[in-house]
């Protein structure tokens, strides 16, 4: 049965493929589908969107290049919302949203204006403590991506103000330390709503990255399904085969449908490829026709 992808990332956030590379490499895997997935922007989905269609038109034409190659994905618009649960983030994904829907796109407006504001607060931060680092130089240095803290670490390193990523985090913008701004967050019971309101079937993200003990995490996935979530990501690249029985009894408890994803990053993530994650990743096309069933 053919494979599909349904948590992918772009550069248009913390990605580094762009999205027509991932277009392209999606197919070089013989994917049916993958699902571009961006923190809290949908930036990407039109240029990926549109270069498959190109492609397939190019394909039923007989273009040049194109006639005995593997047949075109498809591209599921979706996002991926970074949210807060007593006091820790828990993702929200949303798939076949509706990225032309008006009330939908002014909310993430409203997201990266709020964004916006607290990576200048940081860099000024930064400044204080040291670190010759503007808003500016950031923008410059990351076109077209949703800054995330990955990427001060990456240009702190380049740089020469730190000697690796993680010594980044530890000294100046990890949880509680001096340059750290919270960002301003929605609840997961808000992305749901926000996914529903956008046509998308919401699913809860790789659950088991939350470490919650199993009560706290099957109140959550209770609250979240009186919320009307759809689905639940049981199948993804960390989890051994118990994470996966779990999360899928859990699914199966609450009525959920199983999801399944990489989390695929390109470079940003090493050594976790797009629909195999480190090499046993296996999500069915069949798993997507149940998610359809919900559009």
């Amino acid at each position: 049965m053919p494979r599909v992808d349904l948590h992918v990332h772009s550069n248009r956030s913390d990605g580094s493929f762009t999205p027509a590379q991932l277009v392209d490499y999606a197919r070089e895997k013989g994917l049916a589908a993958f699902a571009l997935t961006d923190h809290d922007t949908i930036d990407g989905l039109e240029e990926a969107i549109r270069y498959a269609e190109a492609l397939r038109a190019g394909q039923a034409a007989g273009a040049l290049g194109t006639q005995g190659r593997a047949p075109v994905p498809e591209v599921i618009p979706g996002i991926e919302f970074s949210t807060e649960y007593r006091g820790q983030d828990v993702h929200v994904l949303g798939l076949y949203i509706d990225h032309h829907d008006p009330a939908f796109v002014q909310r993430l407006r409203d997201f990266v204006d709020s964004r916006t504001a607290r990576n200048r607060k940081m860099c000024r931060l930064l400044q204080e403590a040291g670190i010759d680092l503007t808003y500016e130089a950031l923008l410059s240095e990351f076109p077209d991506a949703v800054i995330t803290r990955a990427h001060y670490a990456r240009y702190m390193l380049e740089h020469g103000h730190v000697k690796s990523m993680s010594e980044a985090f530890e000294r100046y913008i990890g949880d509680n330390c001096p340059c750290f701004v919270p960002r301003e967050k929605v609840t997961p019971v808000d992305a749901v709503k926000l996914v529903l309101d956008a046509g998308g079937i919401p699913i809860l993200a790789h659950p088991v990255l939350y470490h919650m003990s199993d009560g706290e995490l099957d109140a959550l996935t209770a609250r979240l399904k009186e919320n009307g979530l759809v689905g639940l990501e049981a199948v993804y690249s960390t989890y051994t085969a118990a994470d996966e029985r779990r999360m899928r009894g859990l699914a199966k408890k609450y009525g959920l449908v199983v999801s399944g994803g990489s989390d695929f990053h390109g470079a940003n993530k090493p050594g976790l490829d797009l629909g195999t994650g480190y090499g046993s990743l296996y999500v069915p096309a069949c798993l997507l026709e149940d998610l359809k069933r919900f559009r």
